[in-house]
């Protein structure tokens, strides 16, 4: 789909967004209070910075994956750049943007702020948001564990307690006003606490509290309720980061079909997500399908730990069993977010999906009208030559269904015997190679074959299509425009011996599912020619000799001390190598001399 069409639908709430290259590459990562506000601001307005301008050139698409809250947006984006490392981002070398709560391994554990490399003999919770949380949370830690926060230097120094524990901040173990023992159990319940799981230490309060309140003392279940209150902001703040590996799986459902979302969640942190549009699904129930979707991904994979759905399964335990794993269909309240963030990204994605497939339909009616078509062009097919002043000659045939890409159906073709940079001999045989196969083998046609290029390439390929007997298929050529620039393409048709010229206007409906076609149809050739041009300029002369393995070659190489020599050396230099006869010198001699 277009990005303009795309952004017309686009959501506003939270989120992130991922902006991708030609190769489907993410090349940006940013976060959104309003997305539909934010991306659009990319495309709508000229950008001062040098920097964004080339970063808005390099975007073919977008992904958006949608949050429940800024600040859930902002630690996705962390993750999402560090698995990623997109060009445009700005990118930090160990993660130091974002804060965490360290324990130290000393004698006396201290627990402080921490941002930058870690070591791996401390303890690490987060990462939190902002240093404000962190700070926060360590002064609630303090009024509740009494764990000490001083830097070791002045731990070390202390002859007698400090202001802290006058005040009932710290339990002052560098002058032993508190055993080591007791110490290391307050330490330890500050860590199970951190890492989720504190529910004891959060009743053991409530308890205090109730029994404060039966005493009248107000002012210490005051104190107690506020430390509680505490405990539950760093609870939900931090609960996150500590869920272990799972999958978090939503469908929804809008006109008999399906959008199935899936969050991969391991070690409490989104690290990515795909989205999944069922075939063969239109019209039944969401549970019906997301029943038989599960075994269908999963069997053969390595199935996390636990399976978050959207909606109750009447098979859940069977296919659970089957997995090995554990399905959750009514989640607490520390994973419930991330159900959220699943299903309103599968309702966004659904309701691209539809817009595309509705966009595409017409395009398909636009082109049909414009090419003058009995039909819809169900299937189509494009053509591209490509190489370097004539230099490893590939054509590429891309294929599209309903206006959208098959991308296992494509085809390239390796141009051979021809002069170097015909383009026209290079059409020629590329379009033979592919329909005389497909009329040898009785497969079906194309309704339409675009062809880019010409009336010289389009002539070839009418040529090829008179002399194997094919009459079905409407032939198009597409024609560069002024300045090579998309939308003012010339569509040329030759009908009767006739030729047609075609003008339409750039943001056409038809001429854009055109350009889409042709984009891809140069992608791959691109992309082939590359490699092709790349094997062969990092593969010896030597090894297209017959007779001439990697052994021999070796030998040759090692005896002469390079390519240059053994293409100086003679004949009856050559026979002296160990493993090469004199006949093979001499081929090997008369092949040297060709290339040269």
């Amino acid at each position: 789909m277009p990005i303009k069409e795309k952004l017309k639908n686009l959501t506003t709430q939270p989120g992130v967004y991922q902006m991708l290259d030609k190769q489907g590459l993410v090349i940006y990562v940013g976060k959104a209070k309003n997305l539909k506000k934010r991306v659009s601001s990319y495309f709508s307005k000229t950008h001062q910075d040098d920097k964004t301008r080339v970063l808005v050139i390099n975007i073919q698409d977008f992904d958006v994956v949608i949050t429940d809250t800024e600040t859930q947006a902002l630690l996705l984006e962390n993750e999402l750049i560090k698995q990623h490392k997109p060009r445009y981002n700005i990118l930090l070398k160990d993660a130091k943007s974002y804060p965490y709560i360290c324990v130290s391994n000393d004698k006396h554990p201290r627990v402080g702020f921490y941002r930058g490399t870690r070591n791996e003999k401390y303890q690490y919770f987060g990462p939190y948001p902002s240093a404000h949380i962190v700070r926060n949370s360590l002064t609630l830690l303090k009024k509740i564990f009494k764990v000490r926060q001083c830097a070791n230097a002045t731990y070390r120094s202390r002859s007698r307690a400090c202001l802290e524990y006058q005040i009932g901040l710290c339990s002052a173990p560098c002058v032993n006003k508190i055993s080591n023992e007791d110490y290391r159990q307050d330490v330890n319940m500050m860590r199970l606490f951190l890492s989720g799981k504190g529910a004891q230490t959060l009743d053991n309060i409530s308890q205090k509290m109730q029994n404060a309140s039966k005493n009248q003392d107000f002012e210490l279940a005051a104190h107690l309720r506020d430390q509680m209150i505490g405990l539950r902001t760093i609870q939900e703040q931090h609960s996150s980061q500590t869920m272990g590996d799972i999958d978090v799986i939503s469908i929804a459902t809008q006109d008999g079909i399906h959008a199935v979302e899936i969050l991969f969640v391991r070690s409490g942190k989104q690290i990515g997500q795909e989205c999944i549009f069922p075939q063969h699904a239109k019209g039944k129930d969401a549970e019906v399908v997301l029943s038989a979707f599960l075994p269908l991904y999963y069997l053969g994979k390595d199935t996390p730990k636990q399976l978050l759905l959207s909606n109750k399964l009447v098979d859940k335990k069977l296919i659970a069993s089957a997995l090995s794993t554990q399905i959750i269909d009514a989640p607490q309240k520390d994973k419930r977010h991330f159900l959220k963030i699943a299903t309103l990204t599968a309702q966004e994605n659904l309701k691209q999906h539809l817009i595309s497939k509705f966009t595409k339909r017409t395009q398909l009616q636009q082109l049909q009208k414009t090419l003058n078509l009995k039909t819809l062009p169900n299937t189509m097919e494009c053509f591209d030559i490509s190489h370097t002043m004539g230099e490893a000659t590939v054509a590429s045939c891309v294929v599209f269904e309903k206006g959208l890409p098959r991308v296992k159906q494509y085809r390239q073709f390796n141009i051979s015997n021809i002069t170097p940079g015909d383009d026209y001999a290079a059409m020629n045989q590329a379009v033979f190679r592919r329909y005389s196969r497909l009329l040898k083998e009785q497969k079906t046609l194309p309704d339409v074959v675009f062809i880019d290029g010409g009336l010289g390439q389009l002539n070839q390929a009418i040529m090829v299509m008179d002399s194997i007997g094919i009459e079905s298929i409407q032939l198009v050529g597409v024609a560069k425009g002024e300045g090579r620039k998309a939308g003012l393409e010339t569509l040329i048709m030759v009908k009767d011996g006739k030729t047609k010229k075609i003008n339409l206007p750039p943001h056409d409906q038809a001429l854009m599912l055109i350009n889409h076609i042709r984009d891809e149809s140069h992608r791959f050739a691109i992309k082939n020619h590359r490699q092709k041009r790349g094997k062969k300029r990092t593969t010896s002369v030597l090894e297209g000799i017959p007779g001439v393995g990697k052994l021999r070659r070796m030998a040759l190489l090692n005896y002469f001390g390079g390519l240059q020599e053994v293409q100086k050396a003679s004949r009856d230099e050559i026979a002296k190598v160990e493993g090469i006869s004199q006949a093979l010198a001499d081929k090997i001699a008369e092949k040297l001399k060709n290339k040269i």
